[in-house]
């Protein structure tokens, strides 16, 4: 496998936000092959669908409240909070009020890399 790396410092206003529609947007903020972290901004009302991936995830609450669905658990989640997604295990949100995450992902999410719809959104 190719050996990929972002930048070694993320200036988050050098940085657009790329619109992915339903209310969501974000910005990479750093990767390489075995991980990456990614602000994600959400509106109020704004879902991230029912999805599963190989990899494994951690999300940090920067802002905001969410409705957090993973596997048979649900939790609401507010600033401060966090969350573990182990590989394979289906999970959803639902923003409550305005917020952002920080989403870190092992390995690095390719598909984000190279512009595909994200999985939460896919046929919406």
């Amino acid at each position: 496998m190719e050996q990929i790396q972002s930048k070694a410092f993320f200036v988050s206003s050098d940085n657009e936000w790329e619109e992915l529609g339903n209310g969501i947007s974000r910005q990479i903020i750093g990767y390489d092959n075995q991980l990456m972290a990614v602000k994600v901004k959400f509106e109020k009302g704004a879902v991230g669908s029912p999805h599963e991936h190989f990899h494994s995830q951690v999300t940090y609450v920067v802002e905001g409240s969410f409705k957090m669905r993973i596997g048979d658990e649900t939790k609401i989640i507010n600033k401060g909070d966090a969350f573990y997604c182990e590989p394979h295990v289906e999970h959803e949100a639902l923003c409550l009020e305005d917020g952002m995450l920080i989403d870190t992902f092992g390995p690095a999410r390719m598909d984000f890399l190279d512009g595909s719809k994200p999985a939460y959104l896919v046929g919406k």
